[in-house]
């Protein structure tokens, strides 16, 4: 087996002191590479696995860089002190992590040897074989859930969700792993409370979830679709107001058993 410290990947930024996206203080690795073409996407500098430029205010900048594991964990042990604190650890995001499944097994595999704490951020859209040998090595597992509708998930993110639901029911069954579903919550897609009642079911279906969290839309990416000369079709829709959210909340609540909340 080839060593874990030397396999290369490739990332497009490593964000420390994040708190929002597994227990604790945590430090994310955001890799090159998605399936899946969001609409509302707010790092689509990520779903391209090339290299690329971005034309920003402050000048170009190149996105995309390759590094090995030993380097990426050279940046994420920085941080032990806070992990130790407070439950933290590593977390992968992208993209889609499991796009690029060698490196994300090292990484996890390597960072669990050094006694870190680890997180993926993933939809879960790969061959179950991929995600089953990385299950042993992920502690915290959160999984976005977007639509229960296959031809809506289809027309707004460019794929079918049967794969990612299928997945869904064998990430729960394994229990190898802390559950958590997200909802990116998007006006114009998902945002009506019939639409939420029907992911909260669907996740009040996974055994052993740990809870349903809602994530209101927002358009802190959009500027990066003009760096990167592309369109933004999600421009005129609206974050969504917190009444708003607060009625998506309390319909996911009589769906469903799990603990929810906005946000997480």
């Amino acid at each position: 087996m080839m060593d874990d410290q030397k396999t290369t990947g490739r990332i497009f930024d490593i964000q420390r002191y994040s708190l929002h996206d597994g227990r604790g203080i945590r430090t994310i690795v955001f890799l090159k590479g998605c399936v899946l073409r969001c609409r509302w996407c707010c790092n689509p500098e990520s779903q391209r696995y090339e290299i690329e430029t971005m034309q920003t205010p402050d000048g170009v900048k190149t996105v995309g860089q390759d590094v090995t594991v030993d380097e990426v964990l050279q940046t994420v042990e920085r941080d032990r002190g806070y992990y130790r604190r407070s439950g933290g650890g590593i977390t992968l995001s992208g993209g889609e992590s499991l796009c690029q499944p060698q490196f994300a097994l090292a990484l996890l595999r390597e960072s669990k040897r050094r006694g870190l704490s680890t997180a993926i951020e993933s939809m879960g859209c790969a061959p179950w074989e991929t995600i089953e040998e990385m299950l042993p090595y992920i502690d915290q597992y959160l999984l976005d859930i977007k639509h229960t509708d296959e031809e809506k998930h289809r027309l707004f993110t460019g794929k079918s969700n049967a794969l990612m639901k299928e997945n869904a029911q064998k990430i729960a069954r394994s229990g190898r792993t802390e559950l958590t579903v997200r909802v990116p919550v998007i006006p114009s897609f998902n945002a009506t409370e019939e639409e939420i009642a029907d992911i909260a079911r669907f996740a009040d279906g996974l055994p052993k979830a740990k809870a349903l969290h809602l994530l209101p839309y927002h358009r802190l990416g959009q500027d990066k679709y003009g760096w990167l000369q592309r369109e933004y079709t999600m421009a005129d829709v609206l974050p969504p107001k917190e009444e708003h959210m607060r009625a998506l909340l309390a319909a996911a609540q009589k769906n469903c058993s799990l603990p929810c909340q906005i946000g997480g």
